[in-house]
């Protein structure tokens, strides 16, 4: 049995290996991928970056965690962009790196989608530090109470139309 365990562990380190080293920017591309999340986001391109490296451990918890996950919404919106440049996503990330599809399931609504994914979330933070070794960074990944608490108010802005405010720290939720 020891043996089929050793396998596991280097097949599962194998495959960690290979997300790591799998590429969202293209070399040959002018604007690359986290230059289009830093701009569509508006981060920084630092920031964005750090994002990306964040993803790529999300696709290792999906891979390797045991249970369903559930992105942060920094991570979910690299996710969500990664899956518009469909020959990276599909061919080389889900083909080619990890051996089958990982879909992107998003909510249906309700209460009960509602708990669903905060305890997944939850059991995702819980795989990060057992995998990683160390806790995730909270300015990506927020405790489950901040993930979910501002949820119905994110949306699209046009940042060339529109001015974007912060509201001051006293009329915040």
């Amino acid at each position: 049995m020891a043996i089929d365990s050793d396998l596991e562990t280097e097949e599962l380190h194998q495959l960690r290996s290979r997300i790591e080293a799998f590429e969202l920017d293209d070399p040959a591309s002018l604007f690359s991928f986290t230059s289009r999340l830093a701009r569509e986001q508006g981060w920084s391109h630092a920031f964005a970056a750090r994002v990306v490296v964040e993803y790529k451990r999300f696709i290792c918890l999906a891979m390797m965690a045991g249970h369903p996950v559930s992105p942060s919404e920094a991570v979910d919106q690299v996710w969500h962009l990664h899956l518009v440049y469909t020959k990276s996503y599909w061919q080389k990330l889900c083909r080619d790196v990890l051996g089958r599809d990982l879909h992107h399931e998003p909510t249906r609504g309700g209460t009960d989608e509602g708990e669903k994914f905060t305890d997944w979330y939850q059991k995702t933070l819980e795989s990060y530090q057992r995998i990683f070794g160390e806790p995730a960074p909270v300015e990506i990944w927020p405790d489950v109470n901040s993930r979910f608490a501002g949820s119905a108010a994110l949306g699209w802005v046009d940042r060339s139309r529109y001015w974007l405010i912060p509201k001051p720290f006293l009329f915040q939720k």
